[in-house]
């Protein structure tokens, strides 16, 4: 399991022991962990795992069963109406009212949170809502509803951005922009996030949190993370080389022969193994016509961690 070493300044969210528990079952199990700002954050984790109800610990809609949280400083029990206030939420089923227009909804949340009316055309601009803002919510596409309800998280301007599954729905134009957004925001906010979708994390988060079975099995910036993996060799020989010999190799974790005489080398190491490849080759007399390395996806590894496959 890895684990990364937080500080205690620019600390934006802070959870201890975290359980929760539905009778007899745990869909947390002592979950610690803390997010800084400015940070982008991607929760990840299987379906089940617990990410959906960490979020709405966090964000008051439910209480935990054991354990402490904070969100910008304020405990999510005893301090819930502040939290509401300093954090934006997006639920991963986005609740809006569909008989309501963009502009009549956005400006009944304004009220509740006393922002000036000014600030909903910002935000329909930020989330680029604006050639459909005209428009009751109903006539809306999935993916312009969610960019309805991203709208509303930022609405009171909150330092802490907490998002499940906030690309939902969006093709792949808007997919392009709300990523850009979620990363501009967090050069500024703390944005904590949820997704299943990989290149999402690689391509908007600075760390990422996996939970599996209500448990936290990694907590690593990503660029650590990656440096973490497994790395794979491809080779191809100018004739087929028996696995048994190429399983010799220091460190090596599976031989692979894809094709003709190529094979895929898979290494336990981060060191760069291609010199291994290189002088079994020289020692053995083989000729090699192509060596290059790959890193195992953030996908492999999330599925080693959550599944035990590689």
């Amino acid at each position: 399991m890895f684990i990364f070493d937080q500080t205690e300044e620019n600390m934006s969210i802070k959870v201890e022991q975290i359980t929760k528990r539905y009778g007899e079952q745990k869909a947390l199990n002592a979950v610690s962990f803390e997010v800084s700002k400015p940070e982008v954050v991607g929760f990840l984790g299987p379906n089940g795992a617990g990410k959906s109800t960490m979020m709405k610990i966090l964000t008051t809609y439910l209480d935990a069963t054991e354990g402490k949280a904070s969100v910008n400083g304020f405990d999510v029990q005893s301090e819930s109406q502040k939290v509401q206030y300093s954090v934006g939420y997006l639920p991963e089923h986005n609740p809006l009212y569909l008989d309501m227009y963009v502009r009549e909804y956005l400006g009944f949340n304004s009220k509740i949170y006393q922002v000036d009316q000014a600030r909903i055309e910002e935000v329909i601009a930020l989330t680029g809502l604006e050639p459909e803002a005209h428009k009751n919510i109903g006539q809306l596409s999935k993916g312009y509803r969610q960019r309805v309800g991203l709208a509303c998280a930022l609405l009171h301007d909150p330092d802490v951005l907490i998002l499940d599954e906030p690309t939902t729905g969006l093709d792949p134009n808007q997919l392009a922009e709300i990523r850009q957004l979620i990363k501009e925001l967090g050069a500024e906010k703390t944005v904590f996030l949820s997704t299943h979708i990989m290149q999402e994390v690689e391509a908007m988060c600075d760390r990422v949190i996996i939970i599996n079975k209500g448990e936290i099995v990694a907590d690593e910036k990503l660029k650590a993370l990656r440096s973490n993996q497994e790395q794979t060799v491809i080779v191809e020989f100018d004739y087929r080389v028996e696995d048994a010999f190429l399983n010799q190799l220091p460190k090596v974790k599976s031989v692979v022969n894809t094709h003709d005489f190529v094979y895929e080398i898979t290494f336990d190491s981060q060191d760069d193994m291609r010199s291994y490849v290189f002088d079994f080759a020289h020692d053995n007399e083989l000729k090699i016509l192509q060596l290059n390395q790959k890193n195992a996806s953030l996908e492999s590894l999330f599925r080693s961690l959550t599944t035990g496959q590689s």
